[in-house]
């Protein structure tokens, strides 16, 4: 801040020598190189729009997602050209039971009927919206929140119910690291692996930082989530020397505005005809860009993995010079090192008892 008052200062000094006000009515050479090398020192540095709050400039697209409690007004939200997109939620876990006969995992059938009325509902829902988002001119997605349980009949489950068309998003949502209460890593490999054999393309992986990170450390154990194109959830304005991690050099979408950071008082982004428990998510490229992106479901390239360190060399303990004595031609006690775990001073004391009985 000093320097750039510095230049400040001598900028103004040479004010008027630069509009031919000075006595000598000309400004020198020597004095604008140096105000153009402090100029060129001292400004500002630019900041790159994708990674420190880039809803703030109006290139990057936008996109809404919901699930099936938002609210959501679409006249008055479309209003906002930004919003180039919606992902909506589909599928959760496995599917409800039809017939609601048996042990339903321990519902009664008043509530497993209650279940599967609530996911026809949704599933309407889920339909209307993807009409409207369409004909309005939106990128349309679906995601899966992914649950405990085998991870092929949740990828059919999916596909059954968001029926993807070739040009819609598709995304993995995995929570978490805890396979007692989200799918597992492994169950996500295979579930990825089974949306591509049934469809010719990836999902994308919907995570937070922590488990982002976790894969991202782990990436010889999780080749295919390790190269999954990332939605990225992180509810703060800059993810600087956060990214690069693993394959991913940054992010495809990045949730940076919903419930937990957002409210009637402040909020990052304001969305039109939705409540403050919206998500908003902004693409590191245009609208324009993020069309040609949107569906390709390709894996990202793989980076070379570290080498891995090598093992530890085994820990000696520190010499001990014992004494050597022999009867005849046999040794009784030779040594020069005490093996792990035996006491030193009691391998030394056994040494010399030995050299004196020998000597006898």
């Amino acid at each position: 801040m000093r320097m750039r008052n510095i230049a400040t200062t001598i900028a103004g000094t040479f004010t008027d020598f630069r509009f031919g006000h000075s006595p000598s009515g000309r400004c020198t050479a020597a004095a604008l190189g140096i105000l153009m090398a402090l100029g060129a020192a001292f400004s500002p540095q630019p900041v790159l729009a994708i990674d420190l709050e880039p809803w703030k400039t109006p290139e990057p697209a936008l996109v809404i997602d919901a699930y099936e409690l938002n609210i959501v007004d679409w006249q008055d939200m479309l209003k906002d050209k930004r919003i180039a997109g919606f992902v909506s939620k589909a599928s959760d876990g496995l599917p409800e039971s039809f017939s609601c006969t048996g042990d339903h995992k321990g519902d009664t059938f008043a509530h497993c009927k209650t279940m599967w009325r609530k996911y026809a509902v949704s599933r309407e829902l889920y339909q209307t919206r993807r009409m409207v988002a369409r004909a309005s001119g939106l990128l349309w997605g679906a995601y899966h929140l992914a649950r405990p349980g085998n991870p092929i009949e949740q990828a059919n489950h999916f596909l059954d119910y968001a029926e993807p068309a070739a040009d819609e998003l598709m995304v993995l949502d995995i929570e978490g690291i805890d396979p007692q209460n989200f799918m597992s890593l492994e169950d996500g490999e295979i579930f990825a692996q089974h949306i591509k054999t049934r469809t010719g393309r990836y999902p994308m992986l919907y995570t937070n930082h922590s488990t982002a990170r976790h894969i991202a450390d782990n990436r010889r154990l999780y080749p295919t989530l390790s190269r999954l194109p990332l939605w990225y959830a992180r509810y703060k304005p800059g993810i600087r020397n956060v990214f690069p991690m693993g394959n991913w050099d940054t992010y495809a979408l990045w949730q940076f505005s919903s419930g937990a950071n957002c409210n009637k008082r402040r909020c990052p982004y304001r969305v039109g005809g939705t409540l403050p428990d919206i998500d908003v998510n902004v693409a590191p490229i245009n609208a324009a860009k993020l069309k040609v992106e949107w569906a390709k479901g390709e894996l990202l390239p793989e980076k070379p993995l570290p080498p891995e360190p090598a093992p530890a060399a085994p820990t000696l303990g520190p010499p001990i010079i014992t004494l050597v004595a022999s009867s005849g031609s046999r040794p009784i006690c030779i040594g020069t090192q005490a093996p792990r775990g035996v006491d030193s001073m009691t391998t030394s004391s056994i040494a010399v008892r030995g050299a004196r009985i020998a000597s006898r």
